[in-house]
């Protein structure tokens, strides 16, 4: 691809082509602020991603041939973040998205703005271009007006064509004879559009990424055809820390189109001409390899989380706030425990990853969603200069958090390395993504609360049990991809560790936004993982928001309070009241108590409300949720969800729309369904028969309402609906059967326990 077409994502262009596609700088100067590095004691904290990156002509170039080149180090994973981000930079530059050539996620090009993760691309890469494109314009106007010899506030720009006070053109910003040189430090001194200037900021353009998915275009990393490639597969062992014994490759590498076969230590993967032919080749391997299994999972079901308690954590405190006083007016005590199984990302593509090395140097194309971090593991697991490797994001088919793409990512690498130059794509098998991507953590959460004589919480504790919920690459104590644990000389895996407050790890949204006089929350983070886990979307947030608004309408119904006043009684947050107030109108909540039905036969409705503000500082996000349960079958359908929304200043309202639909349904999958197995020895997870997931047939019908808050500052957006979904799910289901579910999977053999 070159730089001269418009309005294309350019992740596959090389330096050299990039760098010539630029009349504005002599280099590209990336400049990330590193771990240690020295600094100025008087440098500004400059906003968002900014900080970290502070060269100008890292984000941006004015292209001679009448384009902009926008720069960003976060991917495409399907929540629509380039098309939102490309509405920001034509905003504040005044041009057409038309003439944005986006490159994202290329390491050496793009900035080093760390996981595409956690809901922050807005925040951090959506705030920092806003600066960096606001401080570009003014210089390109200063330059403009010196050149015109009139003042910069005369001056207008329409689609990049400058006009001056008498509403002719006299210049473009491609056209400046003394165009300013963007290789400069970024002041932030420029203040970004007010909203009343917005053009493209809270309209729902088309987004960027759809119609090559819809036409059957080269969308994904699974689409990849170079020339010359070859097709690999892996062999992975039948369990965690299993031993390889023996193994016959002689045979394989006679296979017609077998052009490789490694074994490196424990890891095996081969490479062919056909895709078939690596399938079968792998196959063959897989059938004559030997290992030897420890056999030392934890235990399942219910037994997991009791195992869970006995183990060695490392503990924190994560809010103790005391009022002795208050607390002793308690006269109504309630304890709760709730859990949350392994669940897997079931992404619907297996992870894959194309990788290619010559002259010593390593290029890897992967949907990974931190090709800074991956490189920097990659490098570690193979022992070579940072320099020497390159990573390239090119989008997946399916994805939020950590799965396999990382894994794959060093799979790629390690077969290519024996394929003698030529690129190779390997693609994971359904089998290899459910028992060998790293899984949602199990949750274990215990609530007590105290109430007063009117109703009132005067007490609570929240105490939870999970293992790490980040475990990506580039941990500086250890290299986190599988290739590099199963080699000949392997690295070791960085340590179980928690995200620190506010965002939390498993501790996310453990902190209720509610006001109590005395609070204590506390985390016991395991320290070994027996089956690893890493980031699924929200982290801890999903479980610790079901147990907390789970929690709250069991208080209410001791109480005999509404669960809408309930809440209301201990929120002050004046925007958070507005969420759950204008849900709960949507909905037509009609307000009461909660009581059993006479009988528990037929099919049950119910209907329950879930809150929660993501992390304590993004959207503010309320589901009411509408519930059938078949007392017969103990299916649970969700039938209709409710919510209404506040991220702030709203870039794309369709593009967040969809995130907040997106998430609910994700939601009601994992609450109904999504439970991981395992035994003693092994992942017992194979196929979609082993682990359904929601049909488009039970989808339910999805109602979505944004508070757009044009002067606050934008606030993330995709992960903030599971946690709300979930409880709201869960409090339905007691309002329509009078029993509660604490457990999750509401699976249908535990809806017919709980209601026998």
């Amino acid at each position: 691809m070159s730089t001269s077409t418009p309005n294309k994502t350019h992740n596959g262009l090389s330096r050299r082509t990039f760098l010539q596609s630029s009349s504005l700088t002599v280099a590209f100067s990336l400049m990330p602020v590193l771990p240690g590095m020295a600094q100025a004691p008087a440098r500004p904290v400059l906003p968002g991603a900014l900080n970290n990156n502070r060269m100008l002509d890292g984000w941006l170039r004015i292209n001679p041939n009448g384009t902009v080149t926008m720069c960003t180090g976060k991917v495409e994973i399907g929540q629509g973040i380039l098309t939102a981000l490309s509405q920001i930079v034509a905003d504040e530059l005044d041009v057409g998205v038309q003439r944005l050539v986006v490159i994202s996620g290329h390491t050496g090009v793009t900035p080093n703005e760390g996981m595409t993760a956690g809901s922050l691309s807005i925040q951090d890469s959506g705030t920092a271009l806003r600066f960096a494109c606001a401080e570009a314009r003014s210089l390109l106007l200063e330059a403009a007006a010196l050149q015109l010899q009139t003042q910069a506030y005369s001056l207008t720009v329409r689609d990049g064509n400058i006009f001056t006070a008498d509403g002719v053109q006299r210049t473009s910003y491609w056209s400046l004879t003394n165009a300013p040189s963007l290789q400069r430090e970024v002041s932030a001194k420029v203040a970004p559009k007010p909203s009343s200037q917005h053009k493209l900021i809270g309209s729902s353009l088309p987004r960027r990424d759809i119609p090559g998915k819809v036409t059957g275009a080269e969308a994904y990393v699974q689409d990849m055809r170079l020339p010359d490639m070859l097709y690999g597969r892996v062999v992975r062992p039948p369990a965690p820390r299993a031993k390889l014994i023996s193994v016959d490759l002689a045979t394989v590498r006679a296979m017609p189109g077998v052009q490789a076969v490694v074994r490196d230590g424990h890891f095996l993967g081969v490479a062919a001409v056909r895709e078939e032919q690596a399938i079968a080749a792998a196959r063959a391997l897989a059938a004559n390899a030997r290992w030897q299994e420890p056999g030392d999972l934890p235990p399942s079901g219910p037994a997991l989380f009791a195992h869970m308690k006995q183990q060695d954590t490392a503990d924190s405190v994560v809010s103790n706030k005391t009022d002795a006083a208050a607390a002793s007016r308690g006269v109504k005590q309630l304890q709760a425990e709730y859990t949350k199984p392994y669940q897997s990302h079931a992404s619907l593509g297996p992870s894959c990853a194309v990788a290619q090395w010559a002259d010593g140097k390593l290029v890897v194309w992967s949907h990974t969603q931190g090709v800074y971090p991956l490189r920097g593991d990659l490098a570690k697991g193979f022992r070579m200069p940072l320099a020497n490797v390159t990573v390239i994001h090119k989008e997946g088919s399916g994805c939020y958090g950590h799965n396999g793409a990382d894994d794959v990512a060093m799979d790629a690498a390690l077969v290519a390395r024996a394929a003698g130059g030529k690129p190779v794509k390997l693609q994971w098998s359904r089998e290899d993504e459910f028992a060998w991507e790293p899984l949602g953590s199990p949750m274990s959460m215990k609530l007590n609360a105290s109430l007063d004589a009117q109703g009132k919480v005067v007490d609570w504790s929240h105490e939870l049990w999970s293992y790490a919920h980040s475990t990506r690459p580039n941990d500086p104590d250890g290299v986190n991809l599988l290739g590099a644990w199963h080699i000949e000389n392997p690295l070791p895996a960085g340590p179980s560790r928690n995200i620190p407050q506010p965002s939390g790890g498993s501790d996310r949204n453990a902190l209720p936004l509610y006001v109590f006089p005395q609070q204590k929350v506390t985390n016991h983070l395991l320290k070994h993982m027996p089956i690893r886990t890493s980031a699924l979307r929200t982290l801890g947030a999903y479980a610790n928001v079901f147990a907390i608004e789970s929690f709250m309408d069991e208080l209410a119904a001791t109480a005999g309070i509404d669960p809408l006043t309930f809440r209301l009684n201990h929120m002050v947050d004046p925007r958070a009241r507005e969420v759950i107030e204008r849900t709960a109108a949507m909905a037509k909540w009609r307000p009461g108590v909660a009581k059993p039905p006479a009988r528990l036969t037929g099919v049950l409705k119910g209907r329950g409300m879930g809150f929660s503000k993501y992390k304590n500082l993004a959207i503010y996000t309320a589901v009411v949720a509408d519930v059938e349960v078949d007392t017969r079958s103990g299916v649970v359908r969700v039938t209709h969800a409710w919510s209404a929304n506040d991220a702030g200043l709203v870039i794309n309202p369709d593009g967040l729309v969809n995130q907040v639909e997106g998430g609910i349904i994700q939601s009601a999958s994992w609450t109904l369904m999504e439970s991981m197995r395992h035994s003693t020895q092994r992942n017992l997870v194979r196929n979609w028969a082993d682990y359904p997931i929601m049909r488009f047939s039970d989808v339910p019908a999805v109602h979505v309402e944004l508070i757009n808050r044009p002067d606050e500052r934008p606030l993330g957006a995709g992960e903030g609906s599971q946690g709300p979904a979930v409880a709201a799910i869960a409090n339905a289901f007691a309002d329509a059967t009078g029993r509660r579910l604490r457990n999750l999977p509401f699976t249908v053999e535990h809806v017919k326990q709980v209601l026998s």
